[in-house]
């Protein structure tokens, strides 16, 4: 039976071989695809009308139709389209272990309009808050990305602020609920970090991503021991950089990395917004079983809309067979930042 992977990929390939605005329907629908929250065969089983599904309209709907009446070879995805997980497989995934959900847990990767969110600090901490998680991490970008706004020095601080202020209502108003006061900042290609070190030491987190030469083809192995190695970083952002259809993401020996995140005691990210996953199933079932300790959830959420994300890194986890011990989400906040605290301060040699 055709999955809602295959039927994707089967609605790509006829939009680039169908012309105008027919293509464009069946290249939106494809990307939609990854969204359904059920797989499209169970729709027709239950007697439903495929045009349920997001990007589906009466043609569209025909063509999937056929295709599940009688099932075509499925084309092999590119590989920037390969080793994603659909929203039906999340379910599929969360809804055979209903813990994950249910579980307390936090946030730790999301974005507000103090860089290139579309939604102002205090709507994204009441929205993860009134969807029940148990804190959040505000991540925005720092300063060297002015793509995505970084945030300069000055402007962090001011962040800060108004997040001490936020925990202070919910401190008064008996509320658990809390903000972690924490940025995604840019790695550079030797590793060093882009915010000075006095600025990074007032925060419970700190992220690093690579947001530079991303389609280079040269062994990054160094770029990342690096990176892992700089004392005021605890979580390794996005780690390999894919973005479905646009890029594979970055090379390296991921057994030395993650062998080094493991001698360090630093946490890698499970980017959950669905057009990263990154680290996928595979990457993260291999860095379990090289022996890293520690792993982080981020829905990446740029709009409250988004938080929705974090159950993809949910299932993505739970398919890696990664305990919910050894994810920091599922830990008490007070955990994360004593975990955090307790991280060297000065660079990590080479031992």
């Amino acid at each position: 039976m055709l999955t809602n992977a295959d039927i994707g990929e089967l609605l790509w390939a006829a939009g680039r071989d169908e012309p105008g605005h027919r293509g464009r329907a069946l290249e939106r629908a494809s990307r939609a695809a990854r969204f359904w929250p059920e797989e499209a065969h169970q729709l027709v089983d239950g007697g439903r009308s495929l045009t349920e599904l997001r990007a589906v309209g009466p043609w569209v709907a025909a063509k999937i139709h056929g295709w599940l009446d009688d099932p075509p070879p499925v084309p092999e995805p590119e590989e920037t389209r390969s080793g994603f997980l659909t929203y039906a497989e999340v379910r599929r995934t969360l809804n055979a272990d209903p813990r994950w959900e249910a579980d307390p847990c936090g946030d730790l990767q999301v974005h507000t309009t103090f860089s290139d969110g579309s939604q102002p600090l205090p709507d994204m901490v009441e929205e993860a808050r009134s969807r029940g998680r148990s804190y959040v991490a505000i991540t925005d970008h720092s300063q060297t990305l002015t793509i995505a706004n970084g945030m300069t020095s000055d402007e962090l601080a001011d962040e800060g602020e108004v997040i001490d202020a936020i925990d202070r209502r919910f401190e008064e108003d008996g509320d658990p609920f809390r903000v972690l006061r924490s940025i995604e900042v840019d790695v550079f290609a030797d590793g060093t970090l882009d915010m000075d070190d006095a600025s990074l030491a007032g925060l419970d987190l700190v992220l690093g991503a690579f947001h530079s030469k991303l389609r280079s083809t040269a062994d990054e192995t160094e770029r990342y021991v690096a990176a892992l190695r700089q004392p005021r970083l605890h979580i390794l952002a996005h780690p390999k950089a894919r973005m479905y259809g646009r890029r594979v993401g970055l090379v390296a020996d991921w057994r030395r990395v993650f062998a080094e995140a493991a001698r360090l005691g630093k946490a890698l990210e499970l980017d959950a917004t669905v057009w990263r996953q990154d680290l996928n199933v595979e990457m993260a079932g291999l860095a379990r079983a090289e022996g890293v300790r520690w792993f982080s959830i981020g829905s990446d959420a740029h709009s409250a809309s988004e938080l929705e994300f974090l159950s993809f890194g949910m299932a993505t986890a739970a398919l890696a067979r990664i305990p919910r011990e050894r994810i920091l989400n599922y830990r008490p906040i007070e955990f994360v930042r004593s975990w955090a605290q307790a991280m060297p301060a000065t660079l990590h040699d080479r031992s």
